[in-house]
């Protein structure tokens, strides 16, 4: 099973991720802990370049290498670990580039449709849960962080980001679960769980 989690930064993604990862694994299952850009040593390196505030990335160039990372995670680890029945939990995947490129940056979402597709040669998660917070939310728990390049890319940005999260959910109510991730950790992951059925046998 292939299960993802979205969001903008500081919603809780990696850490509940985590704990669900724990729970599948004490049912005995093989998981494997995932994250976007990264995962391979190739997708690792491209992260390090797309984050670095020291990069100076043109927004085509950014999503170029979004799906170069992406399109090696899915060759190397996802699609292997499907094939074996295994579990798969990713921090952020397509969607995050329909949000954030296609909505933040304002790029054809024609072109981003059609490179998610050749990136990932058709594989979709069976399950995204979309952990829902607000822009004030999101830079309380940020505060004491050191933004990366995408981080620093201001408000507007981030509440068109929101937006695009938002509509991917509305349109794709069958695969998306949203999630409202504004309260504790342990109330965030009850509502994960419950929405799991290999976690409620």
């Amino acid at each position: 099973m292939f299960i993802t989690f979205e969001g903008i930064d500081g919603c809780g993604k990696s850490t509940q991720l985590g704990l669900i990862a724990d729970l599948i694994e004490a049912k005995g299952f093989k998981v494997h802990r995932l994250r976007e850009p990264g995962g391979t040593s190739l997708s690792e390196d491209i992260r390090n370049i797309l984050l670095s505030n020291k990069s100076k990335i043109n927004d085509l160039a950014e999503l170029l290498l979004f799906e170069a990372a992406r399109a090696n995670l899915v060759e190397e680890i996802i699609r292997p670990a499907i094939e074996r029945n295994e579990f798969v939990l990713c921090d952020r995947f397509f969607d995050s580039t329909t949000a954030y490129q296609g909505f933040g940056r304002q790029l054809s979402f024609d072109i981003i449709q059609e490179l998610n597709l050749i990136a990932t040669n058709g594989l979709k998660p069976d399950l995204t849960f979309y952990l829902k917070i607000s822009l004030e939310t999101a830079n309380i728990r940020s505060h004491n962080r050191i933004h990366d390049r995408i981080e620093k890319s201001g408000r507007e940005f981030f509440e068109r980001v929101l937006s695009g999260f938002d509509f991917i959910a509305e349109n794709d109510s069958k695969r998306f679960i949203i999630i409202d991730a504004e309260h504790s950790i342990i109330e965030t992951n009850k509502k994960i769980v419950d929405k799991i059925p290999i976690l409620n046998v």
